[in-house]
């Protein structure tokens, strides 16, 4: 289930920048939980792009969703 965009609830567009945003909150809210510390980075990234699956940039371009997911982990300095 997507997590809605904070300055319009349930709006989402089909583009890397808004899928950032998106894919941001799920990577801080994973990383927020007690059990994070023990998983993987691939099981993290893995679990955060679960909490984005009907992201409409996630389901248009997987591939490029999950470059996306790559960079703004590095970016958040993960």
């Amino acid at each position: 289930m997507p997590l809605p965009f904070q300055d319009k609830p349930g709006q989402l567009f089909d583009n890397a920048d808004s899928f950032a945003m998106v894919f941001d909150e799920a990577w801080q809210k994973l990383l927020s939980q007690p059990k994070a510390a023990a998983l993987s980075a691939d099981e993290k990234k893995r679990l955060a792009l679960d909490a984005c699956a009907d992201h409409p940039f996630r389901l248009s371009n997987p591939a490029m969703a999950d470059q996306v997911a790559d960079f703004r982990i590095r970016l958040l300095g993960f």
